[in-house]
């Protein structure tokens, strides 16, 4: 199984990582599919500001899924704040020749680990795009559930689209860790 074979690790994002950074980011397939913050097309310049963003000090947790040493994608958590507090958000990308390897699962799986194991939270909240079956499909295998589905909440492309909201929940994630 592919999943098993390929590993990964997180870790930060570095200068080194911007020409795998502009390759693999430069992707419509991948930009249709997240906020307009991750601008298409996606040049140099874009590259530099986002490494430089991702270590400063007031950013969320972004870090780079790497591969054979190689950043491959993207995987963020950022905490929320006010009455939201007990709540992180997560975000991923990952490089469409990457895709279907079991990879984004992984990443997945570590950043709960770390978000739950970091912080004191009792929940982790994806919110994918409607249309984004893979999302979907991938935020369940690591044990999220669907919470709600909002019809026509987003705009993007000249166009209203659907968002869905997955979450994990701390004890279900310990359940979890036991089972395995």
């Amino acid at each position: 199984m592919a999943e098993n074979t390929l590993k990964i690790n997180l870790r930060t994002w570095r200068i080194s990582d911007l020409d795998s950074l502009v390759t693999y980011a430069n992707n419509w397939n991948i930009a249709k599919n997240l906020m307009d913050r991750f601008p298409h097309p996606y040049t140099e310049e874009d590259a530099k500001s986002f490494i430089e963003y991702a270590g400063g000090a007031g950013a969320a947790h972004i870090f780079a899924i790497e591969l054979r040493g190689q950043a491959i994608g993207g995987i963020s958590l950022e905490p929320q704040a006010d009455i939201h507090r007990k709540n992180a958000e997560l975000g991923y990308w990952l490089a469409e020749p990457f895709w279907g390897q079991g990879i984004i699962s992984q990443a997945i799986k570590q950043m709960v680990d770390y978000a739950f194991a970091t912080y004191d939270i009792d929940r982790i909240v994806a919110r994918p795009f409607g249309h984004n079956v893979a999302s979907h499909r991938v935020l369940k295998k690591n044990g999220f559930v669907l919470e709600a589905t909002l019809k026509k909440v987003l705009y993007k492309n000249d166009q209203y689209m659907d968002e869905w909201i997955y979450a994990i929940r701390k004890q279900t994630w310990e359940e979890q860790k036991q089972n395995h």
